[in-house]
């Protein structure tokens, strides 16, 4: 299953294409089946009606868990580093992490929950968010984390939406110096969602919360006293394993939903041979267990993979902007996996930062989340990875299940700003937007992928339609991506943003990641954002913010900087009609920049931005339309 050389990568890659079912027949056979598969693969992109490893019964858990404990039941399976570096972490081996989700799967039993029911996860970052997962998945219940950052109204939605009648949630949270309410923002979504009949809270914080008689129980109280033995219930291979959801360009988010066999073949398969996950290496992912990286890459795959997994509570700038660097050398951190976001908010901070930390124990280096800029690339490698650190710039989504272009670290040769080559299985190509394949070497166009994957999702919760209609009815045969992408001689990917992030200016396609990518080279400028507006003689022009270190005392000389980078970078074609410097970018809480806002502010619609109130600084909206208005 693990993919040594370039060597190999070239043979397994092009075996996976010419005989599919072997390949990942001989994968599969590395987990632990109750019964095995009669067919690998059937079904396709024409009828949207794909499935993996049909008639294979199996249950998830069993190979996270139960399966390393005869032999490696000692072994750390999860560090808990939480926000207070004053306080104590926690390690759970792999018998300890059985016991505790035995016992929650029996609490969740004890309390009404059956299988096929849909759980509402909406926890912290502490251990009982994982353990609740694998705690739904030992008994064949679905459950549906929404990221403890979202409001009350986004919780009650996803609630009605995947008709949850449990909710798992803590009394507070911390974040940083905050303290988000968790139960509070509970209690106000539940008033609209007459259906739950059962909370259950975690005494996190010891924050004052209001127990609802006959609905709310104390996590303790139910949990403490179950058995830690629980028998796992055996899953098809097609049941669904988990529902997530995510935002589209528009309509209400989407409750993307994984089942259990191709996922779990998919992520154990990826996580190994992308970070080259050695036995005894610690992994930290840094992604909120909300998002799908924090479920295949900080729980399903690492665990599958009898690997020792790092979960942090906090924030990098808390309490001072050292505290991922003492995380790393406090657990003597092997592979990091983050977010650009994170990384381009630490490189501002300057270097001053790494002061007393050493870092020596960092073998591998991840990107995930977005493309990463080369300048953010080049930091990362200088001064996190000190340029003995391979850097594995993954590309994938929701809707892939796992990581599908990236490096295999120490394997694949790295290219700033690639996500380089497909991993086996994966058969990307781009077209153009009348869907003709453009197989030049050196192309650019729409990245679609031609056949189904293990780690595929299936379908959108109870709309198979939409499904249908927002994957695979833009170009016949073909799932797309929704991203624009670049293929160069040797066939390594670029991707260059989404696609209605590409503008055309006067005939010429823009990627504003590349925009952005060389406005991030200016050595005043954090972070930036570029889109796209209508413009009377061009077609589309486009327009920047940008947040800088510090104010500039010219910002039509900025302007000119800013143009003259860009004309250098890319070309004269490409710069910005307009650039508006802000003291700082609308973010959703798990980090990307909200670009649908700054498109209207763009086109001269702010009264149309929508809302706002999930956004990590929503008052920074404000200062953009009050700047945008004046620079008109």
């Amino acid at each position: 299953m693990r993919i040594t050389s370039f060597e190999q990568y070239r043979s397994d890659y092009e075996r996976s294409v010419e005989r599919p079912d072997d390949f990942w027949s001989n994968v599969a056979a590395h987990f632990t089946w109750q019964k095995k598969w009669h067919t690998v693969q059937s079904g396709g992109f024409n009828n949207v009606d794909f499935r993996w490893f049909d008639g294979a019964q199996l249950n998830i858990t069993e190979n996270c868990l139960d399966r390393h404990l005869e032999k490696n039941g000692d072994a750390t399976a999860l560090i808990w580093e939480p926000n207070d570096p004053r306080e104590d972490f926690r390690t759970y081996t792999y018998k300890q992490l059985h016991q505790a989700v035995c016992k929650t799967a029996n609490a969740l039993k004890s309390v009404g929950v059956r299988r096929g029911d849909t759980i509402c996860i909406y926890m912290p970052m502490i251990p009982e968010l994982m353990v609740s997962m694998l705690a739904c998945a030992r008994i064949g219940a679905v459950h549906s984390v929404v990221f403890g950052g979202f409001s009350a109204q986004s919780i009650s939605d996803r609630i009605h939406d995947a008709k949850c009648r449990y909710v798992l949630t803590a009394d507070a949270g911390n974040r940083g110096d905050k303290k988000v309410p968790l139960k509070q923002i509970v209690d106000d979504a539940l008033r609209s969602c007459p259906d739950v009949e059962r909370v259950l809270v975690v005494k996190h914080t010891g924050a004052n919360v209001d127990m609802k008689a006959n609905r709310d129980l104390w996590w303790h109280d139910v949990v403490n006293h179950q058995p830690d033995v629980c028998p796992f219930e055996v899953m098809e291979a097609e049941d669904p394993l988990f529902i997530l959801y995510t935002s589209g360009s528009t309509g209400k988010p989407k409750g993307v939903v994984h089942t259990t066999a191709g996922y779990m073949v998919w992520t154990a398969y990826t996580f190994l041979n992308v970070f080259q996950y050695n036995d005894g290496d610690v992994y930290w992912c840094t992604a909120d267990a909300g998002w799908i990286t924090g479920h295949s890459y900080l729980a399903y795959g690492p665990l599958l993979n009898r690997a020792t997994t790092l979960m942090f509570e906090g924030v990098p700038s808390y309490p001072n902007c050292n505290r991922w660097w003492q995380v790393v050398d406090k657990h003597k951190v092997n592979i990091l996996y983050t977010a650009p976001t994170a990384i381009r908010s630490l490189e501002a901070q300057g270097v001053k930062h790494f002061e007393g930390t050493d870092l020596s124990s960092l073998r591998v280096l991840g990107s995930v989340g977005e493309p990463i800029n080369e300048e953010a690339w080049h930091w990362y490698d200088e001064h996190v990875g000190k340029k003995k650190c391979p850097i594995v710039d993954t590309w994938w989504q929701t809707e892939t299940g796992g990581i599908m272009i990236s490096p295999l670290a120490g394997i694949t040769k790295t290219i700033p700003s690639y996500a380089t080559l497909p991993l086996p299985g994966v058969q990307p190509v781009i077209v153009d937007s009348n869907g003709n394949e453009l197989t030049e070497t050196f192309v650019e166009g729409n990245l679609c992928i031609k056949q189904s994957w293990p780690g595929q999702a299936r379908t959108v919760y109870n709309d198979h339609e939409r499904f249908k209609l927002t994957y695979f009815s833009t170009y016949n045969g073909l799932y797309f991506t929704g991203d624009g992408c670049r293929r160069d001689n040797n066939g390594n990917y670029r991707i260059t943003g989404r696609v209605d992030d590409v503008i055309n200016v006067s005939g010429h396609r823009i990627g504003t990641a590349e925009v952005e990518d060389a406005l991030d080279e200016h050595p005043n400028i954090v972070e930036s954002a570029v889109v796209g507006y209508q413009h009377a003689i061009k077609g589309q022009a486009l327009f920047a913010f940008v947040s800088c270190n510090e104010t500039p005392e010219n910002e039509e000389q900025l302007k000119k900087e800013i143009n003259d980078i860009v004309a250098r970078v890319i070309g004269s074609f490409a710069k910005p009609d307009n650039v508006l410097v802000v003291s700082g970018l609308p973010k959703t809480r798990s980090g990307k920049i909200m670009r649908r806002i700054l498109r209207k502010i763009a086109e001269g619609e702010p009264d149309k931005v929508g809302d706002i109130t999930t956004l990590l600084n929503p008052e920074v909206v404000e200062e953009i339309k009050l700047k945008a208005l004046l620079l008109r």
